[in-house]
Order: structure tokens, then C-alpha cells, then sequence
């Protein structure tokens, strides 16, 4: 029977997280709460000591028919018959201790890379703990901080091994806030986690068992933002360009609340926009309102443009909340890369709460998916694009694998991903770069449209962009249009009659009705989208 690693608890003895109660207490409380696995880790106590506390432990884990793994130590293991034994890069050999163990006890082995992986099942290991997911109080020898996407890339090597039944469960700072992210975001395309180890997220919790118990139901259900599409999601241009009427008209007749936490440069224009296509626009940047804004079905922009001291709080209330009842959440790094309070701001959002979709320049893409790895931005422009085309793509492709959402880079072409199909999108008018906040407006638009359809969040995001730029070639090519401030205003004008167009012909895309009236613009998206599919 294969070990059941859902709920991992590793225990913690210092006081700093233990305090003063009885360890075997509050380990059986865990069990009690749901707990289906614990690892008796004791760096600090005599031999003698730990083989009694050991033993204690041993006689509470067979009560409730859950395995006992020692954490280093063979000896202590043998001599409390426990079931299994887990050890460090810097501990026993796993072949070695896998000699000296029982035919049949539970062998784990913690790795951070593909590499140590694969050393670990040549020689012998049952299960893995992937690690560190995230920084962690408890352990101060962590080499490095892995993140989802580090335990992802060791899934899907595994998955590559043929006939191998490979436990696997990460490890690293992980609590009730992101045990369901982490559980998500990892996932492979053919594997996913056996469970989660967790140490004073249920050690130091005042009722263990209560933690333990909230633990194993957010493990056992899927989380709140999971996509879970109930029909096939479109893999050619034309069908994809189908949908779109059907999705402004939905927005246009159920009004999504857009709620915008938004730059104050583009507060005004981005709540205009969305006024025109008929969603709801709010523009409040205080977190404690994020909870009942979140009850209301719409979703949230995150834009940093104009950052402040007690920005990124709000920011992660905000995130929590819409993540808790499935709400769709856009990030609109501005600026990504060109301060260090910029960069710091997008690493505790992406630690924080889960996005639906990210969107951003180039420079700013290219910083998140180097995560610091030299690049560096001069204010909040893309500047000048170093990327070809294949390259974009690719790049949008594995940050959407990597963070398991939908990615946005804009430019003079767009590209969009989903981690599977990549859409590149060749509508908008130079007009656009003239006019501070039209990106900006995209990530409001995005959150109408992710508001009303959740099941294919990338036809979502594209609907909101087709809608926006196409507006803006009509906008471009009035008569009255001068320059960016006749075009701000003519642009507003065209997404109202885009809107009003498609609500006139009832959502359709106005293929094979005969001739249509004028002023209806309902296949105006069949007509006039440029966008293509990339094979990357």
C-alpha cells in the first residue's frame, strides 16, 4: 500500500515554536486533526532523549495505523522499529541507509534539483521532500529557496521515469495561507505532489489539531481559482474569434465589477473604459474593503504603478480575498524591474496570492521570469525590445507554465499565453504609445471579461484585447482625430459602439445572416482580428 504523504508533519522541539508543551501531545492532537504521516526531526537533544521521545511517538503513530519516520537517524530508528527514515543532502548516503534499514521501510531523501532527484530514486529512495518552497524560520540551512516552479520541474522529470512510483511532498514555509497554491502551481502536466510537510504551522499553532484539520480539508478540495474548463477550450484562430461576441455581450449585459487597486495617473481613463463596455469599474486601493468587494463576482487589478509605503499590504489583503472565493485577480507589474522597491514588491505579490493573469512590457516580463537575473528597467517604458518574435513567445509560454496562469506581453504585437497555445495579436494603432495608461486599461479590461468567463482565461484576456485595440483603430481612423487628445476621446466613443453594436445583434457573430445593417459591429472581430496561434 503506497504511503499516504497528504498531510506530512515534521516535528519542531525548540521552544521558539514547540514552547512549553508536551511534544507528544500536540503530535497526536495533529493526528487526530488529519496529520496522516510524521517525521520525528530532534537536532539538538541527547541520543538517550530522543530514543525515549521516539519510542512515545512510535506508540501514538501505530495507535492511529500512520507511519514513523526519523529524520537522520538510523540508529534511533532502528531501535524504536520505526517504519521509515529521511535524510538530508548532507546526511547519510541513501543507499547506504537503505542497506541498514528493513526490506521494505519507507526511504525519503530531500532534493532541490532534477539532479538530486534523480541520485535519490538510483539509490533507493520511496518518496521525496522537494524543498524549500519557500523561506522558513524553522530551518536556516536551506541552499536554496525552490518555489512552486522548482518542484514543478521535479515532477515532471519524474514523470519520465518508467514504471517508478515515487512519493513526493514539498516542504518549506508552507501554511494554511498557500498550501492550495503551492499544491496548484506545482502540478506537472502528468504528475502532481502526494502531499505537503509542514512544521510550525501546526506545531506552534495553538490547536493542533483544528490546524491540522484546516490543512487537510484545503489539501483534499481544489483551490477557489482553479480553471476548471467544462468545454473544449479552442486550439484555431477562427474558433477562438467565434467566442468573442459572445463574450462582450456578456459583459455589456451582466456588468462584472472591475474592481481596480490602479496607478492614480490612469485611475480616471481606466474607469471610463470600463464604463464604455459596460462592466463596473471601482477604484479603491484599501484592502479592507477587498473582502465584501470580493463577494460581489467580479475580479481585481493589482497595477503598481504608483507605489506606496502600505501599497503591497493592501495589495495581498486584496489578493487573499478575491483568491479565497475564486475571483480572478490581474497583475500589472508597471515598472517591474527599474527600483529595488519595485522588485521586492513583485516578489512578496507572487509569494503571496495566486494571479490569474499577468500582463507587461517586455522589460517587465523579462524581469519576472528572471526573477533578478541582471536585467534592469529605466522607468516604467518597455524601452527598446531585445526579443524576437520566437523568443516572446517562448517567453510568455513558460512564464504561464511557470506560474500556471495566463501571461500577457504587449507591444506592437501582442502575445498571450496559457502554458499551452500561444496567441500572437497584431491589432492596436501607434496612437496607443502616445497616450500615457493604455496598458494600463487593458489589465481593467481583462478584469471584466475574466469577470464574466472563467473556463478559458486566455479567450477572456484576448476578448478584452481585441476589443481595445480594434476600438483604437477606429478611434485612429476618424476624421476629427488630431492627435492623442482627440484619440483619447474618439477612443472611448468607439469601445461604446463596439459594445452597443454586438448588444444590438444579440451576442452573434453575424456569419451567415445575410447583409448586415449598418453600424453593426458584431462581426467586426471575424473581420478585422489579426491574431494567429505560434507553434513554440
Amino acid at each position: 500500500m503506497a504511503t499516504n504523504l497528504s498531510l506530512y508533519l515534521v516535528t519542531d522541539s525548540t521552544p521558539a515554536i514547540l514552547g512549553d508543551r508536551d511534544l507528544c501531545t500536540v503530535v497526536e492532537e495533529a493526528i487526530k486533526g488529519g496529520v496522516t504521516i510524521v517525521q520525528y526531526r530532534d537536532k539538538h537533544s541527547d541520543t538517550g532523549v530522543q530514543i525515549t521521545t521516539a519510542k512515545k511517538l512510535h506508540e501514538i503513530t501505530r495507535a492511529h495505523n500512520i507511519p514513523l519516520i526519523i529524520n537522520d537517524r538510523v540508529d534511533i530508528a532502528l531501535a524504536v522499529g520505526a517504519e521509515g527514515i529521511h535524510v538530508g543532502q548532507d546526511d547519510m548516503d541513501v543507499e547506504e541507509v537503505k542497506k541498514m534499514m528493513p526490506e521494505g521501510a519507507i526511504i525519503g531523501a530531500s532534493v532541490s534539483s532534477v539532479e538530486e532527484a534523480r541520485i535519490a530514486v538510483e539509490k533507493g529512495a520511496t518518496y521525496l521532500g522537494i524543498g524549500a518552497i519557500y523561506a522558513t524560520p524553522t530551518k536556516k540551512d536551506t541552499k536554496s529557496i525552490r518555489g512552486p516552479a522548482g518542484a514543478r520541474e521535479i515532477l515532471s522529470f519524474l514523470s519520465t521515469l518508467p514504471d517508478m512510483k515515487i512519493g513526493t511532498v514539498a516542504i518549506g514555509g508552507i501554511n494554511l495561507s498557500n498550501v492550495q497554491r503551492v499544491l496548484y502551481k506545482s502540478q506537472s502536466t502528468s504528475q502532481a505532489l502526494g502531499g505537503v510537510a509542514v512544521v510550525s504551522a501546526i506545531i506552534g499553532a495553538t490547536d493542533p489539531k483544528h490546524a491540522a484539520a484546516l490543512l487537510s480539508s484545503a489539501i483534499s478540495l481544489p483551490p477557489s481559482f482553479a480553471t476548471t474548463p467544462f468545454m473544449a477550450r479552442p486550439k484555431e484562430a477562427a474558433a477562438l474569434i467565434s467566442e468573442v461576441p459572445h463574450l462582450v455581450h456578456k459583459v455589456a449585459t451582466e456588468n462584472p465589477l472591475c474592481h481596480n487597486m490602479i496607478n492614480y495617473v490612469v485611475a480616471n481613463f481606466a474607469a471610463n473604459t470600463a464604463l464604455a463596455v459596460g462592466a463596473s469599474p471601482i477604484m479603491s486601493g484599501y484592502g479592507p474593503e477587498a473582502p465584501d468587494l470580493a463577494k460581489n463576482g467580479g475580479a481585481l487589478l493589482i497595477n503598481i504603478g504608483t507605489l506606496t509605503g502600505d501599497s503591497v499590504d493592501h495589495y495581498l489583503q486584496a489578493v487573499q480575498a478575491y483568491n479565497e472565493v475564486g475571483g480572478p485577480v490581474v497583475l500589472d507589474p508597471v515598472g517591474a524591474a527599474a527600483t529595488q522597491v519595485r522588485r521586492d514588491a513583485v516578489k512578496k505579490l507572487l509569494a503571496g496570492g495566486y494571479f490569474d493573469l499577468i500582463k507587461g512590457n517586455e522589460s517587465e516580463l523579462k524581469y519576472l521570469y528572471s526573477q533578478g537575473g541582471g536585467h534592469h528597467q529605466v522607468g516604467v517604458d518597455s524601452g527598446p525590445s531585445t526579443l524576437g518574435s520566437k523568443e516572446k513567445a517562448k517567453l510568455v509560454l513558460e512564464l504561464a507554465r511557470r506560474e500556471r496562469c495566463i501571461v500577457l506581453l504587449t507591444g506592437p504585437i501582442d502575445y498571450l499565453s496559457d502554458g499551452e497555445r500561444v496567441v500572437a495579436v497584431g491589432n492596436g494603432h501607434k496612437l496607443l504609445g502616445q497616450v500615457t495608461g493604455t496598458g494600463c486599461v487593458i489589465g481593467t479590461l481583462a478584469t471584466a471579461f475574466l469577470a464574466i468567463h472563467r473556463s478559458d482565461k486566455l479567450l477572456s484576456v484576448l476578448s478584452a484585447l481585441l476589443v481595445f485595440e480594434i476600438a483604437a483603430e477606429n478611434a485612429a481612423a476618424r476624421d476629427s482625430v488630431q492627435g492623442p487628445g482627440t484619440f483619447v476621446a474618439a477612443l472611448l466613443d468607439e469601445l461604446y459602439k463596439l459594445r452597443m453594436g454586438v448588444v444590438a445583434a444579440g451576442g452573434e457573430d453575424g456569419k451567415g445572416k445575410g447583409k448586415e445593417k449598418e453600424g453593426n459591429n458584431s462581426n467586426v472581430f471575424a473581420q478585422r482580428a489579426k491574431i494567429n496561434l505560434v507553434a513554440v
